[in-house]
Order: C-alpha cells, then sequence, then structure tokens
C-alpha cells in the first residue's frame, strides 16, 4: 500500500436527502465529485460503487470512508458494525453500508456518522485545525454534535447525541418543543425545525422585530447547551456550522451569554474569547472531508 502522503481516497457523504461522493486526498485536492438524491438502499449504494469503480479504473484507491446519516452501529465487535440502526429514513433501518462497499471495491472501509465526519474534516483543514480536544455542532434542522478528545472521536455503546441534551427553559417561554422523543430538549427548542414551529417561518425567513426575538431566543438556549459541553468535554475550541449558524449576528451574542452563563467558573479567559465559538470553514465540504479521514483510518488499521 501506498504511504499515507500519497494515499487515493474515497469518500462518500451518505445525508437523509442527498450523497455526496468524492475521491482525492484533501478538500483542494479532488479529482472527482458526484451528487445524487437519497433514495432505495440497493440502487442508492450501486450509484455511488459505481461511481467509485469507476475511478478506481483510472487508478487505485487505498481506502473508502463514509460519513453517514443515524443511527449507526460503530462497535468494531458487534456482527452489525458498518449498518444502519432503527432509522426514520424510510427503508434504511439495517442497511448494511460498509460490508456493501468493502465487498463491491476490495478496499478497508471506514465509517462515522455524518457530524463526527463534519467534526474531523474541521479538525485536519478547517476552523479546528491545531487543536486535539474540540466539539464540532451542527445546527440545522436538528442540532448534532462530534466531540474529538486527544485526536479521536467519542464513541462507546453509540454515537455522541448532543442535541438531545436537556436545556432549562427560559423564563415564560411555554413552547413545547419538536423533537418526538423528548419534546423540549436542545434539538426541540433550538433546531431549525423548532425555530421554524416557533415563530410560524423558517429562520433565514425571518426579518425585523421577529427576527431580533428569535435570535435572542436561539442564543440563549444554544449557550445554555454549550455550557454543558464546556463542563463535560472540556474543548479547547467550539465550531458551529449548519444552516442556522449564518444567521447574521449570532456569533458575538453566542459568545457573550455563553460567557454570562458560565457565570464565571471556572474562570478562564480562554472561553471568553474570539476565538473560542467559531463558525464551521469548510461548509458544504466538512461532511466529504471528513470522509477522507475516515478512509484514511481504514487505511492506516488494514496496513
Amino acid at each position: 500500500m501506498s504511504e499515507l502522503s500519497e494515499l487515493r481516497l474515497g469518500s462518500m457523504e451518505s445525508g437523509g436527502t442527498k450523497i455526496v461522493c468524492l475521491v482525492g486526498s484533501a478538500p483542494d485536492r479532488i479529482e472527482d465529485e458526484i451528487r445524487f438524491p437519497t433514495g432505495e438502499p440497493a440502487p442508492t449504494l450501486a450509484r455511488a460503487v459505481a461511481f467509485f469503480e469507476k475511478a478506481a479504473a483510472a487508478a487505485p484507491l487505498d481506502a473508502v470512508g463514509v460519513a453517514s446519516f443515524g443511527p449507526l452501529e460503530l462497535r468494531r465487535s458487534h456482527p452489525g458494525y458498518g449498518r444502519l440502526a432503527p432509522t426514520p429514513k424510510p427503508g434504511w433501518t439495517g442497511v448494511d453500508i460498509v460490508g456493501t462497499l468493502a465487498t463491491a471495491l476490495g478496499v478497508p472501509v471506514g465509517i462515522d456518522t455524518d457530524v463526527n465526519g463534519a467534526a474531523l474534516g474541521e479538525g485536519r483543514w478547517g476552523a479546528a485545525r491545531g487543536y486535539g480536544t474540540y466539539v464540532y455542532l451542527t445546527v440545522g434542522t436538528g442540532i448534532g454534535g462530534g466531540a474529538v478528545v486527544a485526536g479521536r472521536v467519542i464513541n462507546g455503546l453509540v454515537h455522541t447525541e448532543m442535541g438531545h441534551l436537556t436545556v432549562p427553559r427560559v423564563k415564560g417561554d411555554d413552547f413545547p418543543g419538536t423533537c418526538p422523543f423528548h419534546g423540549d430538549c436542545w434539538e426541540g427548542m433550538a433546531g431549525g425545525e423548532a425555530v421554524a414551529a416557533r415563530w410560524g417561518s423558517p429562520a433565514e425567513r425571518l426579518t425585523g422585530e421577529t427576527l431580533d426575538r428569535a435570535l435572542r431566543m436561539e442564543v440563549a438556549y444554544l449557550a445554555a447547551g454549550l455550557r454543558n459541553i464546556v463542563y463535560t468535554i472540556a474543548p479547547e475550541r467550539i465550531v458551529i456550522g449548519g444552516g442556522l449558524a449564518v444567521l447574521s449576528g449570532l456569533f458575538p451574542m453566542l459568545r457573550a451569554e455563553l460567557a454570562r452563563t458560565l457565570a464565571g467558573y471556572p474562570g478562564l479567559p480562554e472561553h471568553s474569547s474570539d476565538d473560542f465559538v467559531v463558525p464551521a470553514a469548510l461548509g458544504q465540504l466538512a461532511g466529504p472531508a471528513g470522509g477522507l479521514v475516515l478512509a484514511e483510518l481504514a487505511a492506516h488499521d488494514e496496513g
């Protein structure tokens, strides 16, 4: 096998609505790329396999990495490793992503969640570069988070589900929340679906006083969740991506509110600095970039 610096890798970001496949070694060294809708499992995976087979015909691939929607079985000792656990995506429960790709392509296949993949991508090439312990949070339709500690993603019995943390209600807020499991968890109170349900319109369409009120509410709940993360993970940096992360004025307000809710404990100046909570740098390439990291790790494991 070639040295890690010379690896030719495949990456697949498997989302609930679309698939992104690419071949390369870094976000700025992509040879080929394809995007297509997420349909039924068999034809969708067959299309991904065909893309990688065409790439391998030109020159061999060393490994493929998958950053996928979940939930996923990620315990390597488990017989269901690399399969989707019960998922809301119709027809995909139990689908063997790793086995399908590895059998068809004959190369090592690494897999993790889409948000963990994005965390790895941001750590290698993006806003968390140079940090060993950090958290990547996506605030879009829902909320998801990936924690990297000492350079490795945290996974145990299951991958982290930060969006379902409990957050205290803002005083006077009687919104029931939108999470089908917990109602008023972090995602249920501050995800994009919650914002749209609370204010009657998606965040990007809000204007004027409604936007101001929505932004203040969003900041209060995001800061409450981030306090939990600061105290449990002790990250050196928190990176936030997703559709709601682009709301104008979000980050200065969020930094100030996080400092307020930490209330001076443990008193580290880093927690109130402008470079502690930062926007993601890779945009839509975060997940596919993470797939490249997962592929590299899979190649290394097999080497």
